[in-house]
């Protein structure tokens, strides 16, 4: 049965109350009008290719679904409302979608659109299922063989989420069809039809967004048109950019400065709009204005400010975007005049007008000898060619110099296969397009993409004989690579470290191209995690049901659904050092490749270590939104993925986070800060404390510092002065809080530091980027300052186990209860200290006496102690901000908001505020899909063994560009010395148990003069230092067991070791890592 509903969604309408374990029936109203069918109909149209034409129109049959979604399910569809954000997806959710052509890129098309939530998709494919398509398709089965593509592809997709309404066609399109769609997606029709169908999407009103794509072997084109005038609302996806004035001057253009606190993102021609300017108000009014010469702190306004009033302070500027128009033309037109063709790789800048021709020569070539070229065909590929040739002397000036016979070759051979990671690549990409199709989010595709991937050939010439199909389900693949590199994906041993996004798409990809698929081999995947309800929406492999469970066995199980010949373990271990026991030397050293599918740096750079350490492939990836990464480290020619790091993220200071926010994220550090100090790290020292209490005042008197005399004003604030023991205890608590934060420090702060502050040079305190604040007045009718209220009562009572009653939840009789808080007067104090230097990373401030204030507070602790009731301890909560009902997200959002209001910030939604204070990744189905797409095919070249470094590929791409930047990876650095050389990648080997005295003889017969020999973190040996000489004649092993405690398991046969060495001229010389075996 098809699952019926998202966990925690509403039932499913069902109008006819029949088991939904057909699909003869639809409980949705589809895009077209439906009607029974009969059994003839199902197999109607018993083709491989929609190349064929009948003249049947066939009604759509429908899946159950969810089609009419009242509002968007933020906790399902988070990270893709970070990318998307809720305008766009609700144009997705009102999209009806066709995809004609239901191989493994309309497969994988649909996967992407599905997930991301579109209203309807109908699958339209007039042929059967073959095991030909096995190896390209995971919605197929061998049970499927001899079935209709588009109905055998229902079931699973549904499952992917069954709030979108999936119906299907399984006999000849017409045209008119097409009118009940929003965006149309070919996959495998003839030039001609596709010529017909794209005229009448483009003169349709409105227009239907029209996208024909292909894979054929390692080649793949994407042609789109959007109609006559299509608008563009957002070009990039980028938030609009900012920057803090410092100063304007009265000139014709006029001069505009900026704080140096971040570098504008402006470029000339830029519209901004200013606001909050302090002198010159006349730039107040809202008007777009256009700006030129932007640079990194300021640009000139093309306007003349001369009779504009003075700058005096204050002021914000913003990028306006603009909608751009786009004027697509038809296909017909477009195929004599294509334009510029969008690049992927610009060492292969002459490739696309080849691949322009050799598209359409491949059309002709099955419409005249009705198939398609055959695998191994010297023949076919001949004939192929010459048509190539043929169309290109009719081109005119723009033909192509060189018809290269060799390309087209490759092109021939593989024509009929649809691989599966170019389908991957090509699904993401295309997947993409329709959004943009659907919403105006992000800049189409204008019009044609060609790219191919030649490079993942085998790197030795094949005999015709090596393409014969073997009446498997990887014959498609054979077709392309032969059966000898087959064998090879099929007998490696595969780590996938990572199951989530990009791990599930691994799994399906491997899964289908047959690695560890057989006898030999062996795919391991591990991965610590559970599932949630927000994985769904993209890690496809998980449903509903599986919420809570292991991601790496729920994964494991899908993959071998896929194909049930996998050899499959899962794991639920993280990889880093704590585990080396379980992936132990052998683990590593009988791997064939390891790929990446975190989402974090540091384990990144583990596993690099690894690899380089065993001397292994890594294939590495990483997405961000619309944008993914790959990059391939392969042993002794490409330099490792540490090699390079991005700069680490600017932090802002803690004074700015405390004192003088001047954006939202600030005021959500802030607030996410206040929330794990009040709800989780204080309640965790008050059980520290309660557990342990002489221990734990050992331990502070040691410490004797100002976080320790903070750590216990806390503790004794929380169970005596602060302690609650109903309700309404915590709802005073909570407006007390309010108070404090929003009043009194705000009021201190101004006291502190008046409007018309100096600071030691005289220059204005409250000059750019700080801004000036002014206290709040609690008001029980403004909803923000309620909801603050119940957030942090409701939270406080949780922590002392208080239960909640519904009245609290009650905005009415929730403001009752705070009506009944007596609020003190409060007064600010002269000679507080508030931190104000950028530097200081602590806003404790130490004083002489700490070590009295904190023998003062344990005793106040200690009597408190003994009038607390036997066995008490407190709740910590643990921030989770994928749980809509827990309020987490509800009292940082008001925590946050309120403090924007304070200081004149614009406020954000809880939904903002979850990207933000959550750290949240923005995340989409199809980037991930295209860089796992990407970095399969450079598997092959892995798999294949004998690829040189330039054959291998890194790539950078933003699909809301769109933009594809290939290149080759950087080789390693080179140390030479004398006539040794050798880079990151080699390791010296040192056996027979040596003494640390034969060490430095090895390294001196090489011209090496060791100077210093570390384990670790600890030092075995440094020549300055003279008690070390007596440990020469002792085993290095013995000393590193002595010295630095090294605790070395049976499974362990060696340990390693870092030498510092130079020259015999002096020069320091970095050399390898040194092992040295012991056993």
């Amino acid at each position: 049965m098809l699952p019926r509903k998202r966990a925690g969604e509403g039932e499913t309408e069902n109008n006819n109350n029949n088991s939904t374990n057909s699909i003869n029936n639809s409980t949705v109203t589809p895009p077209i009008k439906k009607h029974h069918i009969s059994d003839t109909d199902l197999t109607a149209g018993n083709k491989s290719s929609n190349y064929s034409c009948t003249s049947v129109i066939e009604p759509p049959v429908m899946a159950t679904g969810d089609a009419f979604q009242n509002d968007i399910d933020e906790d399902l569809h988070s990270r893709q409302l970070a990318v998307y954000g809720r305008e766009t997806m609700r144009r997705l959710f009102a999209s009806n979608i066709l995809i004609s052509g239901m191989q493994g890129l309309g497969a994988e098309i649909a996967k992407n659109l599905i997930l991301a939530g579109v209203k309807s998709v109908t699958l339209h494919d007039e042929g059967v299922v073959e095991m030909w398509d096995l190896s390209s398709s995971f919605v197929f089965s061998e049970n499927d063989v001899g079935k209709n593509r588009a109905l055998a592809s229902v079931q699973k997709l549904q499952e992917l989420n069954n709030a979108v309404a999936i119906s299907t066609l399984t006999s000849n399109l017409t045209k008119e069809q097409l009118s009940d769609f929003q965006a149309v997606v070919f996959t495998d029709v003839s030039l001609e039809k596709a010529i017909e169908y794209n005229d009448y999407c483009h003169n349709h009103q409105p227009p239907i967004s029209f996208i024909k794509t292909e894979v054929r072997g390692l080649f793949g084109t994407v042609f789109c048109d959007f109609g006559p005038e299509f608008t563009v609302f957002d070009v990039d996806g980028e938030e609009p950019h900012t920057g803090i004035i410092a100063s304007i001057s009265n000139d014709n253009p006029a001069l505009v400065s900026c704080v140096d606190d971040e570098r504008l993102e402006f470029e000339d021609g830029d519209l901004v709009v200013f606001s909050e300017i302090q002198g010159i108000t006349e730039l107040n009014d809202g008007k777009p204005r256009k700006i030129k010469s932007a640079r990194p702190y300021s640009f000139t306004l093309e306007e003349d400010t001369t009779n504009f009033g003075t700058y005096v302070k204050g002021g914000i500027v913003t990028q306006v975007k603009q909608p751009k128009v786009l004027n697509f033309k038809p296909l017909k037109e477009a195929l004599k005049d294509p334009g510029d063709f969008l690049l992927s790789d610009f060492s292969k800048f002459d490739r696309p007008p080849l691949l322009h021709i050799a598209f359409q020569a491949l059309d002709r070539f099955i419409c005249e000898l009705g198939h398609f070229p055959i695998a191994g065909s010297e023949e076919d590929a001949q004939k192929l060619t010459s048509i190539a040739a043929d169309i290109n002397e009719c081109l005119g000036e723009g033909k192509v110099e060189d018809i290269n016979s060799k390309l087209l070759r490759h092109f021939a051979f593989g024509a009929r296969a649809v691989l599966n990671p170019m389908a991957a690549m090509f699904g993401g990409i295309v997947g993409q397009e329709v959004v943009k199709a659907c919403s105006g989010k992000f800049h189409p595709l204008f019009q044609f993409f060609y790219f191919d991937s030649v490079e993942s050939l085998p790197a030795e010439p094949l005999d015709p004989s090596d393409f014969k199909p073997l009446n498997s389900r990887y014959d498609a693949q054979i077709s392309v690579f032969g059966s000898k590199l087959q064998k090879n994906l099929e007998d490696a041993k595969v780590f996938i470290v990572g199951s989530g996004a990009l791990g599930c798409e691994f799994l399906k990809n491997v899964a289908l191209m047959g690695v560890s698929c057989g006898s030999q081999g062996k795919l391991t995947i591990t991965d610590d995690d559970v599932i949630e309800k927000s994985n769904l929406s993209r890690q496809f492999l998980f449903r509903d049901w599986n919420i809570g469970q292991a991601k790496s066995t729920v994964a494991a199980s899908a993959a071998a659904s896929i194909n049930p010949q996998l050899k499959i373990e899962a794991l639920q271990n993280r990889v880093g050092p704590e585990t080396e026991s379980v992936f132990n030397d052998n683990f590593w050293e009988n791997l064939t490749v390891v790929i990446n599918a975190l989402d974090n740096v540091n384990a990144r750079l583990y596993v690099d270590q690894r690899c380089l350490y065993f001397q292994k492939p890594l294939l590495e990836s990483g997405t961000l939104g619309a944008k993914c990464n790959t990059q391939m480290v392969i042993p002794h020619l490409t330099e490792n993925y540490g090699a390079s790091r991005d700069p680490p993220e600017k932090q802002a200071p803690m004074c700015t986070v405390h004192s003088f926010p001047h954006n939202i994220d600030h005021c959500l550090t802030w607030a996410r800060s206040e929330f794990e100090g009040l709800l989780e790290k204080t309640p965790a020292e008050v059980n520290a404390y309660l557990s342990s209490p002489s221990e734990y005042g050992t331990s502070m008197r040691n410490a004797g510092d100002a976080q320790a005399k903070d750590n216990l004003e806390r503790i004794l604030e929380c169970l005596e002065r602060e302690k609650c023991e109903t309700v309404q205890d915590c709802v005073t608590w909570a407006r007390l809080r309010f108070e404090d934060y929003f009043v009194n420090r705000v009021k201190q702060l101004t006291f502190t530091f008046p409007v018309d502050a100096a600071t030691s040079t005289g220059a204005p305190f409250w000059s750019a980027p700080k801004r000036f604040p002014h206290p709040l007045q609690f008001s029980a009718p403004d909803p923000s300052h309620l909801n603050f209220i119940m957030a942090a009562s409701i939270l406080r009572a949780e922590t002392f186990g208080i239960p909640v009653p519904d009245w609290v939840k009650n905005p009415k009789m929730s403001a009752e209860a705070v009506e009944k808080v007596i609020v003190p007067d409060f007064q600010p104090k002269e000679g507080v200290k508030i931190e104000t230097d950028e530097k200081a990373t602590s806003i404790s401030t130490a004083s002489t006496d700490d070590a009295a204030v904190i023998n003062e507070l344990l005793f106040k602790l200690e009597r408190c102690r003994n009038n607390l009731p036997s066995g008490f301890r407190m709740k910590p909560i643990q921030f989770e901000k994928d749980d809509d009902t827990n309020y987490h997200m509800d009292l940082i959002a008001g925590l946050a908001n309120m403090r924007a209001r304070n200081y004149r910030i614009p406020e954000v939604d809880k939904l903002k505020a979850k990207f933000i204070a959550g750290r949240i990744i923005p995340a989409i189905a199809t980037s991930t899909a295209m860089a796992t797409g990407l970095v399969c095919l450079e598997l092959y070249k892995v798999l294949d063994g004998v690829h040189k470094v330039e054959d291998y590929r890194n790539t950078f791409a933003n699909l809301a560009l769109p933009l594809f930047s290939m290149a080759e990876p950087v080789p390693p650095k080179v140390i030479k010395h004398r006539d040794m050389s050798w880079t990151v990648w080699n390791r010296w080997i040192r056996r027979g148990n040596p003494t640390l005295r034969e060490l430095i003889q090895w390294l001196k017969d090489k011209g090496l003069n060791a100077y210093s020999i570390s384990y670790g973190n600890c030092l075995l040996f440094n020549s300055m230092f003279p008690r070390h000489k007596e440990r020469l004649d002792k085993k290095v092993v013995d000393v590193a067991r002595e010295t630095a405690k090294a605790e070395l398991p049976p499974y362990r046969s060696h340990l390693d070791v870092v030498v510092a060495c130079e020259d015999d001229d002096g020069n320091d010389i970095d050399i390898p890592q040194i092992s040295i075996y012991y056993r």
